[in-house]
């Protein structure tokens, strides 16, 4: 069964601009996607209410009679949002489409019978909603992320085997190497934490950063819960894959050398 998840053309007073700048590629689709709309309505009625001051997208032949009145005319002027469940009712979705267009241009209103269907993530991609610095943003945030990842496997290689000393003697005292892997790489996994939490505050204020800032993004930009969630587990993650090594060094460390040393 297929539901209509949305009208474009069912939403009262759709601004003209978003149309327009739309069609043009612009991009702008996020003025429509970044704040609810106030009222929502049967597409019939908003056909009634909205009489004369729909815009289209784009058109054939020689475009619309009257302007503004859009039913019967060349011209594309509804999108379509549609739910489909599974791969059998996408495909006859598709069809649908497909046999559509031929029908149409059968009867002389359509000039070719090209289809496209695009699903959530498509859409935004070929509207370009998400700009293309953001995804360069992306990479330099884990290029960044890399070289404080391999950072920390120096330091902390450092801090452990600057405590050879004090491990020679746990070791001799009875600690077995995995107490003593156990013990640095909690210290690790506590350093990952640490560093979330501040992370975690730098964060909110670049978002906060980034609401002031004139871009159409802007008011879309904010930190959910999983994304919370994802910081914290991705630090800790980090913090003791780079402590792995440091901390099984440490723990091969021969106590009869360190207590010589003492």
């Amino acid at each position: 069964m297929i539901s209509v998840a949305l009208l474009f053309a069912a939403i009262v007073a759709l601004p003209r601009t978003v149309l327009v700048e739309e069609e043009q590629g612009t991009g702008d689709l996020l003025r429509l996607l970044a704040k609810p709309e106030d009222v929502f309505m049967p597409f019939q009625s908003a056909l009634e209410v909205n009489d004369g001051n729909f815009f289209q997208f784009t058109c054939w032949g020689n475009g619309p009679p009257v302007p503004g009145h859009l039913e019967g005319s060349p011209c594309l002027w509804v999108a379509l949002w549609v739910e489909l469940d599974s791969a059998a009712e996408v495909a006859d979705y598709r069809a649908f489409l497909d046999h559509y267009a031929q029908q149409q241009k059968t009867l002389g209103r359509f000039a070719n019978t090209d289809t496209r269907m695009l699903d959530l993530m498509q859409r935004l991609d070929f509207a370009q909603v998400i700009p293309k610095n953001v995804r360069l943003q992306t990479w330099l945030a884990f290029a960044f992320l890399a070289i404080c990842l391999f950072n920390t496997v120096g330091l902390l290689l450092a801090k452990f085997l600057r405590r050879a000393g004090e491990i020679g003697v746990r070791r001799a005292l009875g600690a077995s190497r995995r107490s003593v892997f156990a013990q640095c790489l909690t210290e690790a996994g506590l350093i990952g934490l640490i560093g979330g939490v501040g992370g975690w505050l730098l964060t909110l204020v670049g978002l906060w950063l980034v609401r002031r800032q004139q871009t159409p993004y802007s008011d879309l930009v904010h930190m959910d819960v999983s994304m919370f969630v994802v910081t914290f587990v991705l630090a800790v993650a980090v913090s003791l894959f780079a402590g792995a090594l440091p901390a099984l060094r440490a723990s091969r460390i021969a106590p009869a050398l360190q207590l010589k040393t003492l």
